[in-house]
């Protein structure tokens, strides 16, 4: 059988999409890159947006004109709407995310106990682009109450994975030239707190450094509530990317008292602190949502201020969208949408200037960087892209193509919004994930 593979969404989606192809192959299908040519599509959907939401619905769409016969749906969408994903065209069956870690078996009736995985773990899927990094989901589901998010009701409460089977999916990404792994989950800080010895994520990465020769280690979103300042002495060991995704959401108190966060202007701004005091040139990251429910001119400016003041290396900015099933969506006093798209290209504006501000820091120092991708460029030479661990995008010329690799790299001048750098040396061979 000829099976397509699509995701929707977030990196968590996205390595288990990895693992049915694993699963796929080691059962003797055959995996397509193009929908025109697949018997069955598999599609990761999400609902984190409404955009993401049609999205979704857009694939099996065009799945279904595409002429495919079995269109198999799991993901955040197909576990709140299932009726009605189940009622469109060419879709003949659904899987809640409660269950979605067995739909290869399910489907296809087979124990994968009884198989090695191992020796195809990291076979690229047909029709995505070559993969330096290794997505691991070491943890599903979320017992946080935030008014805002659908993502918490469509995964479920939190499930973690064993040490043993997270440092075996790293073990293969390595061996498979993964240079570098990031670990993912919908709360990711929560891991280990349901397992029957109750654990920290801490335990979780000390574990993989010690045991397994990972050349990176990215560490994706954290909740600044699962932290503390200890957490942050792990970055003693250079292989962990200087680079923490902490969301905020909001820089008013009373804001964040309305989303049910567990955090607090104050409390985040101590962490921040504590990071940047213990890891040297981390780039710090964020979440921030405009327009919520309530957001007076007030509370806004309170972002604002915030904001400017925690000077991020970047920031996903976005607009509020009403999601049904959320306590959010029937709270009074809603934003009208064109205040909520103001007020995000007025926080746009602010985190693009301390983005640019912090890669400007950089100009003329010396870093490692891993390059992602790289097509001809003029004369002879290849156009290279790739990323410093703390998440520094760069980009340069060299006379061979270079993928796969973590090449030493001198950062000449910021141009066009990205830094341009010259690679000191160039490698003897290419590896390819």
């Amino acid at each position: 059988m000829n099976v397509f593979l699509d995701t929707v969404g977030c990196r968590l989606n996205q390595s288990e999409i990895e693992t049915y192809a694993r699963q796929f192959r080691t059962a003797g299908h055959r995996l397509v890159g193009k929908m025109e040519e697949a018997d069955m599509m598999v599609l990761n959907t999400c609902s984190v947006t409404a955009a993401a939401a049609s999205d979704s619905r857009q694939k099996m769409r065009q799945a279904h004109k595409q002429g495919i016969e079995e269109i198999v749906v799991t993901g955040c969408l197909s576990t709140l709407q299932p009726e009605e994903i189940m009622g469109m065209p060419g879709v003949v069956k659904i899987v809640s995310n409660q269950v979605k870690d067995d739909l290869v078996p399910d489907l296809l009736q087979i124990d994968f106990n009884e198989f090695d995985l191992e020796p195809i773990s990291r076979e690229r899927i047909p029709g995505s682009r070559v993969r330096t990094r290794a997505f691991i989901k070491v943890q599903d589901g979320c017992e946080n109450k935030c008014t805002f998010c659908i993502t918490t009701v469509a995964r479920g409460e939190g499930r973690s994975r064993s040490i043993e089977a997270i440092v075996s999916d790293i073990r293969s990404a390595t061996k498979a030239n993964a240079q570098e792994v990031v670990l993912t989950g919908v709360h990711l800080g929560s891991w280990g707190y349901d397992l029957e010895e109750s654990q920290h994520l801490r335990n979780l990465i000390q574990k993989i450094l010690e045991v397994t020769d990972v050349p990176r280690l990215r560490i994706s979103s954290l909740e600044p509530w699962d932290l503390n300042e200890e957490f942050f002495d792990l970055w003693q060991d250079r292989r962990l990317c200087r680079h923490l995704h902490l969301p905020l959401q909001s820089g008013s108190a009373s804001t964040l008292r309305r989303m049910a966060r567990k955090v607090t202007p104050d409390s985040f701004e101590n962490l921040v602190t504590a990071a940047r005091n213990r890891i040297s040139d981390v780039a710090i990251t964020t979440d921030i949502i405009a327009g919520f429910p309530g957001e007076t001119e007030a509370e806004f400016a309170e972002t604002v201020a915030f904001v400017e003041k925690m000077d991020f290396a970047g920031a996903h900015v976005f607009t509020y969208s009403e999601r049904e099933g959320t306590a959010a969506a029937t709270m009074p006093d809603q934003v009208h949408n064109f205040t909520r798209k103001e007020r995000n290209q007025r926080l746009r504006e602010i985190t693009d200037r301390s983005a640019e501000s912090f890669r400007n820091r950089f100009i003329g120092q010396e870093v490692n960087v891993l390059w992602e991708s790289v097509k001809a460029g003029d004369k002879g030479q290849w156009r290279i892209n790739g990323l410093t661990d703390n998440y520094l995008r760069v980009q340069a010329e060299v006379s061979q193509p270079i993928q796969n690799q973590i090449t030493q790299t001198k950062l000449i001048e910021l141009k066009g919004g990205g830094l341009h750098g010259k690679v000191l040396s160039l490698p003897d061979s290419i590896l390819v994930g």
